[in-house]
Order: C-alpha cells, then structure tokens, then sequence
C-alpha cells in the first residue's frame, strides 16, 4: 500500500523506487501483485507518465486513511514503550488489598497520574495472561500461568487471637490442644483443612483437630466475627496488627507458630522480552514502595532486590 501511494503521488515508479529507496523492479512488482489481489488496475502507464484509474483513485484514499491510523497506533505503542500510560490491569489476593493495597495504588496514582488503574480482588487461581491482567499482587501458588516474573514483596505469617470478651466468659488456652475446647472460627475447607499443626518453644510439632464452628472464605469477616466474640481464630498478623495493638483482639499461644502456614506475597507479572511502560513503572514503584517506609509497618518485610 504505501509504494503504492508513493507512486500514484509521485506519478513514476522511478521517481517513487528512488524516493523509497527501492529498485524499479520491486516497485513495479510490488504494484502488479497489489493489482493482482485486487483484481483491479490501479494505474494507467504510459511511456511518460503514470497515473491513477477510477478504482485507483478511490483505493488510494482508503489506503492513506488506513495508513495514516496504522501510523498513529505505531506512535502511541513506541510512546507507551517509554512513557507509562493507558490502563494497567491489575489482580490481587482479596484478604491483603482490603489492608495494604490502597496507599500503594494512591501512591503510584500520584507519581503516574497517566495510568489508569483496573483492579480485580480474587480468592481463586488466576491466569494472568488468558484473564488479561498486566500485574499480580498474589500468593504465587494461586497464579496457573507459564512463564511470569516472580518478585516476591512480603511474608504474611498467621497468629492465633481472640476478643478479650471470649476469653473473659471461656477462658485463656495455654496449648494447642486446647483449642479443641474453644469455639473455634476457621477459613473455609478449601483454604484450609481440619488439622492444624504447630511449632512449640523447643522445636517438637502438635497436630490438633478443629472441627469449627463457623467458617468463611474472607479474612475480613473471619477477623470481624473474632472481635465480636464468637470465639478464638487464626489470621494473618497484618491483619490484626492494630487490633492487638489497640486490645481489640488479644494474641494466643505466643509461644507456638502455625507451621506451613507462612504465605509469600509477590509481585507477578508476565515474562515477555518487552514489557510496557506502564507494567515496568509498577514493578518498580511497587518494589521500591515496600523496601520503604511509606508502606504499612506489618507489610514492610523482606523483598527480594
């Protein structure tokens, strides 16, 4: 199409091979195979001169309205290539985004004003590229795609707590064991399973049995039913940092770790050879973001550099 225009701009296919940098014998190729296709001719040559047809005329002004948009989706890409801008699709685990996400997404909204932000919050796996998200922030177990960039951002370790009014009517547990004596309130099946096992002060393992009596998929309505009183669970203490801070909530067995439980927050992101701007202005505001002091205090753990 464009040695086309060339040449009906030009009125010669010598002078349109020389201003393309092209031989005659391409150009005059380049033109028979577009008039092939068409089934059309597209030009009347004489020995003088050459010059446009009716079908000519009317496929050259398509040709330059195509060419021209053609040219205007190559700048804007070889632009956002550089420039961050356009959308930035995003997908994060719903329990951390309720507590930490937003200063990080106002942040970054702040210093990339042109990028706008689409966030998605799953409990579920998540194919990053067939769901076409740009980023994750995700356990990176719960992500199905292939190759991805994995920059892991924090560690969310998980403590035992209560509301002081439960504990004020059924009393303190001293071990796990004992919580098979409390009401107990556990994230749904599919979460985690009935057996929770624990570490003690000496290193030696204790497996105990909970058969709960109130189960939810979402941290944020496990953490609220806690605080009411309902009885004694298990979540992620950037969770409820500030509510064992503030006596909301009153931190158990302190002796004692949750084993395999510790989750790895990181940052995913497709491993292709060009990443945008956009995607590449994330990662490394997001990075630099937690390695900080601007992050939330229980979500400043070790990053990867």
């Amino acid at each position: 199409m464009r040695v086309f225009l060339k040449v009906a701009e030009a009125g010669s296919f010598g002078r349109a091979a020389a201003g393309l940098e092209l031989s005659n014998a391409v150009v005059t190729r380049y033109v028979a195979l577009l008039e092939t296709h068409l089934n059309t001719r597209l030009l009347n040559r004489t020995t003088r001169s050459v010059s446009l047809t009716e079908a000519g005329h009317t496929y050259a002004l398509g040709c330059k309205a195509v060419l021209d948009q053609v040219d205007e989706i190559e700048a804007a890409i070889s632009s956002s290539s550089t420039d961050p801008s356009g959308t930035l699709r995003l997908v994060a685990s719903a329990s951390f985004s309720l507590h930490g996400l937003t200063p990080l997404l106002s942040a970054y909204r702040d210093s990339f004003p042109n990028v706008k932000l689409r966030l998605t919050l799953l409990h579920r796996p998540v194919d990053l590229v067939d769901e076409g998200f740009d980023v994750g922030i995700v356990v990176p177990r719960l992500v199905n795609s292939g190759t991805l960039i994995n920059r892991p951002l924090f560690k969310v370790t998980p403590v035992v707590v209560a509301a002081p009014v439960y504990l004020a009517t059924h009393g303190t547990p001293a071990r796990p064991a004992s919580l098979a004596k409390h009401t107990f309130l556990a994230p749904s099946s599919d979460i985690h399973g009935s057996t929770w096992s624990f570490t003690g002060p000496s290193g030696v393992d204790e497996d105990v049995s909970l058969d709960p009596a109130y189960t939810v998929n979402n941290s944020q309505m496990l953490r609220q039913a806690a605080m009411s009183g309902m009885g004694i669970t298990v979540l992620p203490e950037s969770h409820v940092a500030r509510d064992i801070e503030s006596g909301a909530l009153v931190r158990l067995l302190p002796g004692f770790a949750v084993k395999h439980a510790d989750k790895e927050v990181s940052l995913v992101y497709p491993g292709r050879r060009h990443v945008s701007a956009k995607t590449r202005s994330f990662v490394d505001f997001t990075l630099a973001y937690f390695r900080s002091d601007a992050a939330p205090t229980q979500f400043q753990s070790v990053v990867a550099g």
